[in-house]
């Protein structure tokens, strides 16, 4: 590599004198890897408590520590899906990591995420004398929606990330949710957001959100749990990511308040994985993302191991996480791959992934821009 860029790749490549030899032993190279759906505002505990318990000061230093584990864990590039009522915060992350102020992966960020009053993200369940600030900012309509969106981008956004569903129950085995914004406020959201060059992301677990939101031409259909044919048809015309987020969903119901909560998670996460079969054999385009935060940052390699487990094949799961996460990142001339002239993010696992893919689990070497940061 010359500077922070690949300026070869292959069994022989020409040394400048001089050039340092980094000999790794019997590992893997692979690109860095892409995490589509973290928060680096969130870490484990009671999420509601902690958005309300802990200043933005201190949640921002909190992001940090979370941007600096993720990235020595292999993970080089990750899209931040709002910091839970921490507004803009994400902006002054991001650009510290641009400046080279502190190590993280490069990232694109939604500020605050975007949610209709008594939506997913209210804080519901408090004494309403209280009035407790939800984790998301508020717009219930299609010029709320573009307000909000501009005030966004304002602030440092990279992308809108917008709650279309939720909150969610199981009825006799399929899944339920309200969505939250109708195909035509969908569509002005997309459309405004598009008149700067950025799009937008959407939380949605089931119909008919998530067909609104394909229809309306959104960059990623995040958790996807359930998605009818018309909106797999759609997702896989017009090309739209959906991101399983198995994960999180795995960590919740092992770590569930109560025992009919965890026996809820567990249903739910087995729904989600007879449906993500039907979405691959539907050809839905799927990028890697594990709603890291609500469980430990650094971790999130697990993500691949379900996804595999799950009925992906291990290079599927990983193209997940490269490839593809720069298709959707919009980095897909700069990352994703080891190839020339592309940014130099390397990470190095034991063994060969593609034969068993906790690899991904057990990183020892990570570049960044042709800079070391683990070894």
């Amino acid at each position: 590599m010359r500077g922070d860029v690949i300026a070869e790749v292959g069994a022989k490549v020409t040394r400048p004198s001089g050039a340092e030899i980094i000999d790794l032993g019997d590992v893997t190279l692979l690109p860095g890897l892409i995490d589509a759906h973290v928060h680096l505002f969130l870490h484990p505990g009671a999420e509601d408590l902690q958005t309300v318990q802990e200043s933005v000061p201190q949640r921002t230093i909190m992001a940090t520590l979370a941007a600096r584990d993720d990235l020595m864990a292999g993970f080089t590039a990750e899209r931040d899906m709002g910091t839970e009522g921490a507004g803009s915060a994400d902006t002054a992350v991001r650009d510290a990591i641009n400046h080279g102020e502190i190590p993280g992966p490069r990232l694109r960020i939604s500020g605050n995420a975007i949610n209709i009053l008594g939506g997913h993200e209210d804080a519901i369940g408090y004494n309403p004398e209280q009035h407790v600030l939800p984790n998301a900012t508020y717009a219930n309509n299609a010029a709320e929606l573009v307000t909000v969106i501009r005030e966004q981008l304002k602030e440092g956004a990279d992308f809108i990330k917008i709650y279309e569903t939720g909150a969610d129950s199981l009825v006799n085995g399929r899944l339920s949710t309200p969505f939250q914004y109708t195909e035509e406020e969908l569509v002005a959201a997309v459309r405004d957001a598009a008149r700067t060059g950025n799009r937008v992301a959407v939380h949605a677990t089931g119909e008919p959100g998530t067909l609104y939101a394909a229809r309306a031409g959104v960059e990623s259909v995040d958790h996807a749990y359930q998605l009818g044919d018309e909106t797999m048809r759609v997702m896989r015309e017009k090309q739209i990511f959906a991101v399983p987020t198995f994960a999180i969903a795995e960590y919740f119901a092992e770590h569930a308040a109560t025992p009919e909560g965890g026996a809820r998670e567990r249903q739910m996460l087995e729904l989600h994985a007879r449906e993500f079969k039907r979405q691959l054999a539907a050809g839905v385009p799927m990028a890697m993302g594990s709603d890291v935060g609500p469980f430990p940052h650094g971790t999130q390699a697990r993500e691949f191991v379900l996804m595999v487990k799950y009925g992906m094949s291990p290079l599927a799961a990983i193209q997940a996480g490269t490839l593809n996460g720069a298709r959707l990142l919009g980095w897909q001339d700069k990352i994703g791959a080891l190839k020339v002239g592309y940014a130099a993010d390397v990470a190095a696992v034991p063994g060969n992934p593609l034969d068993d893919i906790t690899a991904l689990q057990k990183v020892s070497f990570v570049m960044k821009d042709g800079a070391v940061v683990r070894r």
